[in-house]
């Protein structure tokens, strides 16, 4: 993968007692990837993929995988591990340009959008893009997601 957004570095597997591995995150994924309420994210370790949302403990940001992981199941205390890591699901630079704006005029709703999972922001633009053949329709639901997601509101049901 050639996206900029994707970050590589060396780690090292930290087992945790519960059986789940940590690895730590050495960037500020706000400075990475922008201001989000969480961090979903995908890549692989050594090559195997997996999938996450990044967790905040001591002050440092970690790759938190649990005992059933395939990804982390493999990983031994203090193995050294190549990481390549990037936000998961649909970005704002791969939104339709009215959507992106909508949500570019509102931070809030900008940062609340991209902290979602994919499968609610996946499911918020099929809920917009069902409404094409509709434009007065379809800026009603953009104007209602902003809203919405603004509020914390996950989806639109």
């Amino acid at each position: 993968m050639t996206d900029t957004r994707v970050l590589t570095f060396m780690g090292r597997a930290m087992r945790k007692a519960p059986g789940g591995v940590a690895i730590h995150v050495p960037f500020d994924p706000a400075e990475a990837w922008g201001r989000r309420d969480s961090y979903h994210v995908t890549g692989t370790i050594d090559g195997v993929g997996f999938r996450t949302t990044l967790v905040r403990r001591d002050r440092e940001w970690r790759i938190a995988l649990g005992p059933k992981s395939s990804s982390g199941a493999r990983l031994h205390d203090g193995q050294t591990i190549s990481v390549e890591v990037w936000p998961e699901g649909p970005q704002a630079e791969q939104l339709a340009p009215d959507v992106a704006a909508a949500l570019a005029a509102r931070p809030r709703a900008q940062a609340a959008f991209d902290g979602l999972a994919t499968f609610y922001r996946k499911g918020w633009l099929r809920w917009i893009d069902a409404t094409r053949r509709r434009p007065e329709v379809r800026a009603a639901r953009i104007a209602e997601m902003v809203r919405l997601v603004e509020e914390g509101q996950k989806d639109h049901q």
